[in-house]
């Protein structure tokens, strides 16, 4: 009797360290779930890297890309970055 009164013992206490072992597994999943929305929320904010106030703010590069293409006949399209022809 002692014996299984021991096994007994020995299972519930697996049983409470599985139900732990769920909880943080579950509190672990939903802060993953959450977590491409916060980087995607970060990134829009320009959170994810130091910024570089010498940087031109998006609206002068949107009218640079703008002003490209209404210059530049349609054809082939080379990209360079740097002095890098990709």
């Amino acid at each position: 009797m002692a014996e299984q009164q021991e096994i007994a013992s020995r299972v519930e206490s697996l049983l409470a360290k599985a139900d732990k072992i769920e909880a943080q597994y579950n509190k672990a999943k939903a802060y993953l779930d959450k977590l491409p929305q916060a980087l995607l929320a970060k990134a829009f904010r320009g959170e994810l890297v130091p910024q570089d106030p010498n940087d031109e703010p998006a609206s002068v590069l949107l009218e640079q890309i703008r002003a490209e293409k209404d210059g530049k006949p349609k054809g082939k399209k080379k990209m360079v970055m740097q002095g890098e022809l990709f």
